[in-house]
């Protein structure tokens, strides 16, 4: 059964979604409070699969703590490592869903001062340096992508490949037949229906792109 934290959360992802952004490339930020030094990492990730290695690569073995979080698409994870429940990881995610950020990965690495923060102080203090890290960091727009299967004719091929760059279209493959050319396309998913209406008008219906009607929604 999902929690009323869980459903908040999700309610706040699925509203980031709409025009979520990641990091432009990795950013580091250092934080001094109370005599305990917080040094944070971030960067953006490619697959789930890169967080823990990222992880890995920034941890300091000779810290105190090494406490991350990251969010990829609905999958996410954060961990204390040692602190009190909740007063690490948790922030560092809720800093990163709080900025609108999706395929990211952070790291607070603590370096304990001698003075105790209490779980609020530390909270806020794994979140903030975390938040400020993110707040201070070069972002890019994530375009979702998609891939297509496009049939024409050879006559209609030059004018294809001279279009692709209109709809910010990738070839990825290209094969012959009999009956003319088949393409792998990538392209943001926003453009697909567009593309596939070009294309149609373009060939008067000879052409075709494999799942066009399901993208036009």
């Amino acid at each position: 059964m999902r929690t009323e934290g869980e459903a908040r959360r999700r309610a706040a992802y699925n509203a980031a979604m709409a025009s979520s952004e990641t990091l432009a490339g990795e950013c580091r930020l250092q934080q001094d409070i109370k005599k305990s030094r917080f040094a944070a990492w971030a960067a953006p990730l490619d697959a789930v699969e890169d967080a823990l290695r990222f992880v890995a690569r920034v941890s300091d073995p000779a810290a105190t703590h090494n406490c991350w979080a990251y969010r990829h698409g609905q999958q996410y994870r954060f961990s204390d490592d040692g602190e009190p429940g909740g007063t690490a990881g948790r922030p560092i995610l809720q800093a990163i869903d709080g900025q609108g950020l999706d395929r990211v990965v952070v790291v607070v690495t603590r370096w304990y001062g001698g003075i105790k923060l209490g779980a609020g102080g530390l909270a806020r203090a794994y979140g903030g340096c975390a938040a400020e890290c993110l707040r201070l960091a070069a972002r890019l727009p994530i375009v979702e992508r998609t891939t297509l299967e496009v049939r024409c004719d050879f006559p209609t091929l030059p004018i294809l490949h001279a279009r692709l760059p209109e709809f910010a279209a990738e070839r990825l493959e290209e094969t012959f037949d009999a009956d003319g050319a088949v393409l792998r396309v990538a392209l943001p998913r926003a453009r697909a229906a567009a593309f596939a209406d070009w294309l149609r008008d373009l060939t008067r219906g000879r052409g075709s792109v494999r799942d066009a009607a399901s993208l036009e929604g």
